[in-house]
């Protein structure tokens, strides 16, 4: 709580001293003192503490602790607003109404119809000191929370980037200074603890492009708690920002994988994502062609397959789907 007190304050100090290139973006930031509380590291939390990306667990950790960054940092704008004076357009606001984030799900069922929003308005704090602050004393910032991408702040920690699963265990990354080969080191520290981290191990994850999900002899319990981010199921990545949704006064910056995108997976995925009440999403990524070099691996020597080059039909040949337009193929369209 004290540490989110501390960078609330920090955030509201950068207003006044901040470098405006014109009056009015000047003006417009003193009048409604906007901040933008985020987050990252969420998927090192996960490892850390052993929770699977797809599980009920994972929900409930996102849920509680997003709730108790918000509950702190509204707490902690009422206390500026009391030491420094609330921004000057707080006349009006939802705040000044009395009205948090998790109040407005109720406006967003009157306007849309409670059957379009599916949003879990379960809580674990009691928010009455809050809310009788924010009335008393007003807030400091006309918003506080906001889930920014962390790319370049997350690699100088040394921590993964934002509320992001791990993109691969194993892959390259280009930015101005060049391209470096990434690794996932929570997922080295437990193929250790099981023996199983040697030059082969590095060869297979290469071959399998930083998945760990074909590699027989990796237990089934670490590949569920290792998937890369196109191994996650796009619902689990929706109701999980979903459950942080409710508690952030603005957005998220919620990047979305598809391994293979289509037109009919596109429409159920973004039609979730409103019906669960995210206000943003960010990218759409797809698998991409930058992979590990993978001429460097002895891998064919040692008879391992991909997945689907194992997959045969009964009469021993492989097989190949045909196309079904009622399935959403936009080949022929």
């Amino acid at each position: 709580a004290k540490t989110i007190q501390t960078a609330v304050r920090m955030l509201d100090n950068v207003i006044d001293i901040n470098f405006y290139p014109t009056i009015p973006a000047e003006n417009a930031n003193r009048r409604h003192r906007p901040v933008g509380l985020g987050t990252m590291g969420w998927q090192d939390a996960f490892h850390k503490l052993g929770i699977p990306f797809e599980s009920e667990k994972m929900l409930e950790f996102t849920d509680e602790m997003m709730e108790f960054i918000a509950f702190n940092a509204y707490q902690a704008s009422s206390a500026l607003a009391k030491e420094r004076g609330s921004y000057q357009s707080f006349k009006g606001s939802k705040w000044d109404r009395g009205i948090l984030p998790i109040d407005s799900l109720e406006l967003l069922e009157k306007e849309r119809g409670e059957e379009f929003v599916e949003v879990d308005k379960n809580c674990s704090l009691d928010w009455t000191p809050v809310r009788e602050s924010i009335k008393k004393h007003g807030m400091r910032n006309s918003n506080t929370c906001a889930i920014a991408p962390t790319a370049t702040i997350a690699n100088i920690i040394g921590i993964t980037q934002s509320i992001e699963p791990m993109y691969k265990h194993l892959f390259v990354k280009s930015n101005l200074s060049g391209d470096f080969t990434t690794i996932n080191p929570w997922l080295v520290h437990r193929l250790k603890e099981l023996d199983l981290w040697n030059s082969e191990m590095v060869d297979d994850l290469k071959y399998f492009d930083g998945s760990i999900q074909e590699i027989d002899r990796i237990p089934d319990e670490v590949k569920r708690l290792f998937p890369t981010a196109f191994e996650v199921e796009p619902e689990w990545l929706i109701d999980c920002a979903s459950r942080r949704q409710k508690w952030i006064d603005m957005g998220q910056s919620l990047n979305l994988y598809l391994a293979e995108p289509s037109g009919k997976k596109l429409n159920i995925m973004y039609q979730l994502a409103w019906r669960m009440g995210l206000k943003t999403t960010y990218y759409l990524r797809a698998l991409g062609a930058t992979h590990v070099e993978k001429s460097t691996t002895d891998i064919n020597a040692r008879g391992i397959q991909p997945r689907w080059m194992k997959t045969e039909s009964p009469s021993g040949r492989v097989k190949v789907d045909r196309c079904d337009p009622d399935e959403g193929c936009e080949v022929c369209q």
